[in-house]
């Protein structure tokens, strides 16, 4: 198997040394070569041909964002972005999963400390990027007008059903695409597992709230779950559910990491099984792994609805590949065609603000 050719661009000469050490320890992987800026980036490209480009997005002269769109415009190629925790770096770093980067990675601020955590992560994720489909710019076209938000995020009625999503690789440009079909009135809650360091989820939720008609937020212990809401899982923790008599809300917690991931999609996936059974719809996306699988297995088994992303319109397959030969889908529903699938099952709830009764009332009747 010929060995995945990697370009690292980065201002940083520091960052171009120590990015190909963390890559070289994996015999699957060649630095093919190194550019300081984006001028010499499109030049070694041209003459070195390499699989995977990993970009800093802070660069003098031709920075990031236009190299980026120079790479799309001419030849696209998997990118993967290296960006800074900031602020401003979650910022600029959405905007270049907007224009058709894969992934990306944070830098890590104690580069001593962590180089053996960021090292795997980053191999992890220019091998999928290898393997992984380069989504144009444009290709996923969010809606063009979308009506008012209606409610307020302290009251809104009860949701029919809980719809629990786990996303990696590819996520933000589909989550933006998803969530910008689904009316405002959606009579569903969702829940999101995005597979992102802790730092940049409130950033991705506030911008998927400007995008799309429901309402988002980075999710906090205590949230309700009301229809038309949405509530994204942040970086570091797990996300999980409970039925209260107050009503059903999100209980966040610090517990270990699954898979590999905190947040992990299994954990949300096995918390909505046990507390909603027949009231749960699963929806495992694009992304590379295993993560979420056995969980769907989960929420099939408990009665709830079970789907994964079609392999032709996943930038990764990886992770709804491994529910799908478990036998743990349901059904396979192309990108396109997931809001419709989800408004119809949300609507066809017989017992509306019941939200499936937890499994036991539903599992008791019969």
């Amino acid at each position: 198997m010929s060995k995945v050719r990697v370009l690292v661009v980065d201002d940083s000469a520091l960052m171009r040394k120590l990015i190909p050490q963390m890559l070289e320890t994996d015999p699957g992987i060649e630095v093919v070569g190194t550019a300081m800026d984006g001028n010499f980036c499109l030049k070694k490209i041209e003459e070195l041909h390499p699989n995977v480009v990993t970009l800093d997005l802070q660069m003098p002269g031709m920075n990031g964002i236009d190299t980026l769109k120079e790479i799309m415009r001419r030849q696209p190629l998997p990118v993967i972005v290296v960006s800074s925790h900031s602020t401003e770096g979650a910022s600029i770093t959405f905007k270049a999963l907007g224009l058709g980067a894969v992934d990306f990675v944070a830098k890590p601020q104690d580069a001593t400390a962590h180089m053996a955590d960021a090292a795997r992560e980053l191999i992890a994720k220019i091998k999928a990027a290898a393997d992984s489909k380069v989504v144009r710019p444009g290709t996923l076209r969010s809606a063009s007008a979308r009506p008012e938000k209606i409610g307020t995020a302290k009251s809104g009625p009860a949701a029919t059903k809980t719809v629990a999503i786990g996303i990696s690789t590819g996520g933000p440009q589909a989550l933006e695409f998803l969530l910008s079909q689904l009316p405002p009135d959606f009579p569903g809650t969702i829940l999101v597992v995005q597979h992102m360091p802790e730092g940049f989820t409130d950033m991705f939720a506030r911008r998927l709230d400007e995008l799309c008609s429901l309402r988002v937020k980075e999710a906090q212990s205590g949230d309700v779950l009301q229809a038309g809401r949405v509530l994204v899982c942040p970086g570091s923790r797990h996300m999980t559910v409970r039925r209260l008599p107050m009503g059903d809300v999100v209980v966040l917690n610090d517990e270990a990491p699954v898979n590999g991931h905190r947040p992990s999609v299994d954990v949300l996936f096995r918390s909505v099984a046990k507390e909603f059974g027949r009231g749960a719809v699963a929806v495992l996306m694009t992304g590379m792994g295993e993560d979420g699988a056995q969980g769907l297995g989960e929420v099939k088994k408990a009665g709830g609805m079970t789907i994964a992303q079609s392999e032709e319109s996943c930038v990764v397959f990886g992770m709804p590949k491994a529910a799908i030969e478990r036998g743990y889908a349901t059904r396979v529903v192309a990108l396109d065609v997931l809001s419709s699938t989800l408004q119809a099952i949300c609507g066809r709830n017989e017992g509306q603000g019941d939200n499936g009764g937890g499994g036991k009332a539903l599992r008791a009747r019969r």
